[in-house]
């Protein structure tokens, strides 16, 4: 991989583990929206739902034979981490508070969107059982929308890391990732020899991180060759879902033995290679189109459209597939394609509301921070994190453990404010 990368010349800076970059960059700003914006589209457009009086029966159209190969470009959790890689290295870069207390905002504002989330999906899932509604259908939603959550739990980690990892890429350079990178091998070696499972999701961290590291690199000027790295980690995917365990897809099918994506395979990571390198190497077309509107729009709001899309698609599927009684057509078909703008404009309809009700906590109140330390911020990132693990593994279905979670990130939230004083 050397190869791909461009050594830096020798240059001063303040401080050895802070990027040079201290600028907003308007491409990561562009791919962190378009992920986003992708997710939605495949969440609202690639489920098979279908009710029978009693039990709602979900599928998925990407299991459709041959159409895996879409997943290639659709699963774009791999750009969502690398943008996020680069935007944290380039906060970092220009923050001057110091490590806790960058680490304290950055909790901040990933934390507190989800207190609204929970605040009404912990009493709603009790109120509509009230209500008389089918006890199987409520569960499955009020579970999904907490399942969404694993993506902000794993980023509390990569954030939470970020002041770490930024010095560790400034003394090492390329053999952080390549040691993540070793490190997602020996886990799936590990998987697959051995049969033990549970072993893969310790590549949450090595997969993920190696992607969230290579942020930097952009964030640097230092992703100078996306060709190589494009046509390398789409090859190298290839050959292992030609010739290795791996699945083609990459996403999570019905039925199917193996994901590469939860947890993370080895052939994610050779994707999500791909997939950078074409990224970098459109950068140019992608900046010729002006996105300023769009984002100054879209950004304010990106986290309450991934946060509240699943629950506009409970509403919807509630009033079409469970009251009304109509099926999603086979994926395909000419129902299926003449319905799709019909169902994502029913969809678009309910988030609107959503959105105006709910954007406003995308952004914290204002405040006052604690003296921030690293034993307290570490606590504060463990709190929240394993909040949004618990919800993530549990979801809003009825129990004690969602009120737990709650508990947990409104704690880490607590931790970031400033001490009572005597």
């Amino acid at each position: 991989m050397t190869v791909l990368l461009e050594r830096p010349a020798p240059r001063a800076t303040p401080a050895p583990h802070r990027p040079p970059t201290a600028r907003r960059d308007l491409f990561i700003d562009v791919l962190r929206l378009f992920g986003m914006a992708l997710v939605v589209l495949q969440h609202w457009s690639i489920p098979l739902l279908s009710y029978d009086g009693v039990r709602i029966t979900t599928g998925n159209a990407l299991a459709t034979p041959g159409v895996w190969t879409v997943t290639w470009i659709s699963q774009v959790m791999p750009l969502v981490f690398f943008a996020g890689g680069a935007a944290n290295a380039i906060s970092f870069g220009r923050s001057t508070g110091g490590a806790p207390a960058w680490l304290a905002v950055r909790l901040r504002r990933l934390a507190w969107p989800v207190l609204a989330l929970a605040a009404v999906w912990i009493p709603l899932p009790h109120l509509l059982l009230a209500a008389g509604l089918p006890a199987q259908p409520v569960e499955v939603g009020s579970r999904l929308t907490g399942q969404l959550l694993w993506f902000l739990a794993v980023y509390v980690i990569a954030v939470t890391l970020t002041p770490l990892m930024l010095r560790a890429h400034e003394r090492y350079g390329l053999r952080v990732p390549a040691v993540l990178a070793a490190g997602a091998v020996l886990v799936d070696v590990l998987r697959f020899t051995s049969g033990l499972d549970w072993a893969g999701y310790l590549n949450i961290v090595f997969v993920w991180m190696t992607v969230h590291q290579l942020g930097f690199f952009y964030a640097q000027g230092r992703l100078t060759r996306p060709v190589p790295l494009a046509v390398g980690g789409f090859g190298l995917a290839a050959l292992l879902v030609a010739y290795g365990p791996y699945p083609g897809s990459m996403i999570g099918l019905p039925g199917a033995e193996i994901s590469n994506m939860a947890p993370p395979t080895l052939a994610m990571l050779a994707v999500a290679a791909g997939q950078l390198g074409l990224a970098v190497l459109l950068r140019p077309l992608i900046m010729r189109l002006r996105w300023q509107k769009v984002i100054g729009w879209a950004g304010p709001r990106i986290m309450t459209v991934y946060l509240w899309h699943m629950p506009a698609l409970f509403v919807v599927t509630g009033l079409v597939v469970v009251g009304l009684g109509i099926d999603t057509p086979a994926p395909g078909s000419l129902a299926w394609f003449a319905g799709w703008p019909l169902w994502l404009g029913l969809l678009a309809l309910v988030m609107y509301p959503l959105l105006r009700c709910f954007a406003r906590f995308e952004e914290p109140p204002a405040l006052p921070y604690g003296s921030a330390s690293w034993s307290a911020m570490l606590a504060a990132g463990t709190l929240v994190g394993g909040g949004l693990l618990t919800l993530t593994v549990t979801g809003f279905a009825p129990g004690f453990a969602p009120v737990l979670a709650l508990i947990a990130i409104l704690g880490g939230l607590l931790l970031t404010a400033p001490a009572a004083r005597a």
